[in-house]
């Protein structure tokens, strides 16, 4: 099907602030020392991290993409980005209602009949793609397989929650808001991300779907008995988790969203979009895709804001009315992982400042948020 055509978005980026960038050796030392111990406790085969500031980048990588072949890790290795992917998905989906394709205030029913008048279908777009269905698991259930499967398993689900009530983090839950945008746009979510999105965004090595000619650089994951895997296919894999990028990339994407405003229509408003705040729970304000933090920001907050109990448990939230542009100061940041990957991307757009961490290995969430963090510090100062 013909998609509406966007433009390519010129991401060239001129400082905004006065403040000069970290000398060469002073970043090097704050990424080496945030890094290498970390890798070495958590026995991370390679992690490639990328910082910007002031749109100068710098990269800095560790280790080894494959420890079989030997191969280094270099801002080009690709990794699977786990839930980072919802970034993404949360951009096309912004992206489609700029278009008119879609309205967040839309209910499943309107795309899905099989759900119409079903609980889910009590749900807004909005709400599903802030996990704010009424209780969504984290995982899709292993005996869904197909589509029409994932349809029954929706018509017959019973919430725990009144839709906008509860936030319980959910793969099935942005995974159907995916599913919808990709519908609205007439394609499957894997064409529209991998032929509209990323060549929209400038992004040359991002990937559902890893052509053979990029295979070379796709790194491995390393599982807690040190076996080398991937991620495996599955319902809604490409909607919530299944991105593969590199580092290269992904701080020019950090980099479109630290300054939306200088890249061509239709996609700036789409990047601006992902920026809205709609739900509060404790101190992290829910957006599409990030999750958001008032300044000042510390440590014990973001933690605190990706911990067990954010990821795993019901935690009410309060919508914002109206809608929320972000405050002066507000943190983006997102986590993600998948059974050999784990991921970290932050960003200040005010203090023109962005960290991406991707690994080969799912090491715990806490160690990758404290390591960036001291880095962000060192930035600081």
């Amino acid at each position: 099907m013909r998609l509406h055509p966007i433009v390519l978005a010129c991401l060239c980026l001129q400082p905004l602030t006065s403040h000069a960038a970290p000398s060469a050796t002073a970043l090097r030392d704050a990424v080496d020392k945030a890094i290498k111990p970390m890798m070495a406790q958590h026995e991370v085969p390679g992690l490639a991290v990328a910082v910007s500031v002031d749109g100068h980048v710098s990269f800095f990588n560790y280790g080894l993409a494959s420890k079989e072949k030997q191969i280094p890790v270099s801002e080009n290795t690709l990794f699977e980005l786990g839930s980072v992917s919802k970034t993404f998905t949360a951009t096309l989906g912004c992206y489609a209602q700029g278009q008119g394709k879609l309205s967040f205030d839309d209910h499943p029913g309107k795309y899905l009949p099989r759900l119409k008048g079903s609980a889910i279908d009590r749900a807004s777009l909005l709400e599903l793609g802030a996990y704010m269905a009424g209780g969504l698991p984290l995982q899709m259930p292993d005996e869904v397989e197909n589509d029409a499967q994932m349809l029954a398993y929706f018509r017959n689900w019973t919430p725990d929650a009144a839709p906008g009530t509860q936030r319980r983090y959910s793969n099935p839950s942005i995974g159907l808001f995916g599913h919808i945008t990709a519908r609205a746009l007439h394609t499957g979510f894997a064409d529209a991300a991998d032929g509209l999105l990323f060549p929209a965004l400038g992004l040359k090595h991002t990937h559902v779907r890893v052509p053979a000619a990029a295979m070379g650089d796709y790194a491995w994951g390393y599982n807690s008995a040190n076996k080398a895997v991937r991620v495996n296919p599955g319902v809604f894999d490409a909607e919530a988790y299944g991105v593969k990028s590199s580092a290269a990339d992904m701080i020019r994407f950090v980099q479109a969203n630290i300054a939306p405003e200088q890249m061509a229509e239709p996609m700036r408003q789409a990047v601006q979009c992902t920026h809205t705040g709609y739900f509060q729970i404790g101190d992290t304000v829910q957006g599409l895709g990030w999750e958001q933090y008032r300044a000042p920001v510390s440590l014990a907050q973001l933690q605190a804001g990706n911990s067990e109990k954010m990821s795993r448990g019901m935690n009410p939230a309060t919508r914002l009315q109206p809608p929320q542009a972000p405050p002066r100061g507000t943190l983006f940041n997102k986590t993600g992982a998948t059974g050999g990957f784990g991921a970290y991307v932050l960003f200040v757009p005010d203090e023109r400042v962005g960290i991406v961490m991707l690994a080969n290995k799912n090491y715990p969430i806490q160690a990758r948020i404290q390591a960036a963090h001291a880095i962000l510090e060192q930035l600081r100062k």
